[in-house]
């Protein structure tokens, strides 16, 4: 029998609890809805808005580079880069066959658009190809009706319009990489690309990039743009001018010739950097789109190293261009006067040592004073003033001329050189001094190693009796009085070094009729590998005869005119043979040509 009482009693009982959980639930649902419209209604209409607005940034255009006469070193120059909308193609494989069909397509382009693609959305343009010449264009144009979702986009692309020329001082543009991301303000760089990799692009990179735009736009539910609401146009970086004088650099390119070497010139009053050359150079255009490896490689292994950059980091000896600073260590000293004679008979020996230091010219050259073993460049003189000053007095006077030192160029990478102490040896070598160290001191062998950019600063402190500004390409340095000393002193070694070019005997006397007026000078020759002591031996050495490789290097520096000097220089010719046949008529091109334009 059915108890229907009892029936009732449990429906009803279900009846009931149902009731409660519905009113539970939709008291639940009335305080979050209450929560969302009232309490959280700003906060997820924020976020409603941040997903239908979006903010693009607007990169700017990278400022120009120019001499100090306004001429173009680096540009913009319009360019066009071929992309794809992955949406629009209707099988990729097939259609990147295609494009490699028209157009050389790399394998690590090909690569890079994939790694690019996967992390777009379908309906977002990404590039395969940068830098198309006209004639892929034009081939891509007629071809472009059967090529869905396939464009050609004009951009802005970084050009170096003197190529090698300048590359050492420009330096180049290239692709942001992971280091780059690490070191630099991520807001200021969205939507920028490329960034300064070496030289003046990387040490004013903060200039010359500028300040980026933004545009808001409204996009649907996967992204994809409907419209621009409002933009803000980028701020273009500002344009830098350097003290570089575009035809005294190309002039020194040109007399340098084919040999590697490094041309420096300084203006004396104001530290202003005329010319930087170094031979040979790259063409930094190869670099701003990403450098093929065999390209990359070939550079590497070439052994006359275009991409060392030896003003800056070249380690040479200075051979015989560290003379005329000695002769002021003397006569500052007293440990000569001007008129102070020594006999050269071809060599020199230490009391109570056996071993000769030779002079270059085999029997010496006689009794000389100051002004003839600068201008004939007696090594036998030296290398006595040498012991009579000692290895301290030496290394204050080289320090006090910023020998051993980097000199604040404002480019990356300026090497010390190494201008040597008992100090210093004793910490690198762990040994003590020894006295034949000091002799070659003397005639610039030995430990000491200059850079051409520190001997051309040397040459501008000496041209201007002590007093010169720091070396600059961009802005103005305050000239300071580094070296003082008396005048007679002065007069002495620029009587020595007009010597030199002008005298009868002088080393650099081939290059006088070069020059529109007369100039201070010193031949130098770095030894690359020890000569045998033995006069018999050594006669069998005939420089032009040996392998390039083994050659000396060829220094020259000097200021001009003679008493009222406005610029400085230095020239090194790696494995030229002499500084006096090699190096001197390289400066005398490049002084001349500086007189000629008014310096």
């Amino acid at each position: 029998m059915r108890d229907e009482q009892a029936e009732l009693g449990v429906i009803g009982s279900r009846y009931r609890w149902l009731v409660a959980v519905v009113l539970v639930v939709m008291i639940l649902l009335g305080i979050r809805f209450a929560t969302l419209q009232m309490i959280d209604h700003d906060l997820y209409a924020s976020r409603a808005e941040d997903n239908r607005i979006k903010l693009q940034a607007l990169p700017p255009n990278r400022g120009l580079i120019l001499d100090r006469h306004g001429q173009v070193l680096a540009e913009n120059l319009p360019a066009y880069r071929l992309v794809i909308v992955p949406e629009r193609t209707e099988v990729l494989t097939e259609t990147l066959d295609e494009l490699s069909a028209l157009v050389e397509v790399s394998s690590s382009e090909r690569e890079r658009f994939e790694r690019q693609r996967q992390r777009s959305r379908r309906f977002e343009a990404v590039t395969l190809k940068t830098n198309l010449d006209e004639e892929q264009v034009s081939r891509l144009a007629i071809h472009r009706h059967r090529l869905p979702g396939v464009e050609i986009e004009p951009y802005l692309t970084r050009h170096y319009p003197h190529g090698p020329e300048l590359a050492h001082v420009i330096g180049y543009v290239g692709r942001i990489d992971q280091r780059d991301l690490q070191r630099l303000p991520v807001e200021r760089y969205r939507g920028t690309t490329h960034v300064g990799k070496t030289g003046i692009e990387h040490q004013y990179e903060s200039v010359l990039h500028g300040h980026p735009g933004l545009e808001r736009v409204e996009t649907n539910a996967q992204g994809r743009v409907l419209r621009v609401l409002e933009r803000s146009a980028p701020e273009p970086g500002e344009n830098l001018s350097l003290t570089i004088d575009l035809s005294l650099q190309q002039a020194a390119v040109e007399a340098l010739g084919d040999h590697a070497g490094a041309v420096v010139l300084l203006d004396v009053a104001s530290g202003d950097v005329l010319a930087l050359v170094s031979q040979p150079g790259f063409d930094p255009n190869l670099f701003v789109h990403g450098i093929r490896s065999n390209t990359y490689n070939a550079l590497l292994s070439d052994r006359h190293r275009p991409l060392f950059n030896r003003f800056l980091s070249g380690a040479y000896e200075p051979g015989s261009t560290i003379k005329p600073f000695l002769s002021l260590a003397g006569l500052e000293t007293g440990a000569v006067t001007p008129n102070t004679q020594v006999f050269s008979g071809g060599h020199f020996q230490l009391p109570g040592h056996s071993r000769r230091y030779r002079d270059w010219r085999r029997g010496g050259h006689g009794w000389v004073d100051l002004e003839a073993a600068l201008a004939e460049s007696v090594n036998v003189y030296y290398y006595q003033l040498a012991v009579e000053l000692g290895i301290d007095q030496i290394a204050r006077e080289l320090a006090l001329f910023g020998f051993g030192r980097a000199t604040g160029l404002d480019l990356p990478g300026e090497s010390d050189g190494v201008l040597p102490t008992r100090s210093w040896k004793r910490a690198v070598f762990n040994e003590p001094w020894f006295p034949g160290e000091t002799v070659i001191t003397g005639i610039g062998q030995g430990f000491v190693v200059v850079t051409p950019l520190q001997l051309a600063h040397a040459t501008a402190a000496l041209a201007g009796r002590g007093r010169t500004a720091a070396p600059t390409l961009v802005g103005n340095t305050e000239p300071v009085q580094m070296v003082a000393h008396g005048a007679a002193h002065w007069d002495a070694v620029f009587d020595g070094m007009a010597a030199v070019v002008h005298g009868d005997s002088g080393t650099a006397r081939a290059i006088a009729d070069m020059l529109p007026t007369q100039i201070a000078g010193k031949t130098g020759t770095a030894q690359v590998f020890g000569r045998p002591n033995d006069d018999q031996e050594r006669a069998l050495l005939d420089e032009d005869a040996l392998p390039e490789q083994l050659r000396n290097h060829a220094l020259f520096m000097g200021f001009a005119p003679l008493h009222e000097p406005r610029i400085a220089l230095s020239v090194v010719v790696e494995h030229g043979g002499g500084g006096a046949s090699v190096a001197a008529p390289v400066a005398a091109q490049v002084m001349a040509r500086a007189l000629e334009l008014g310096y």
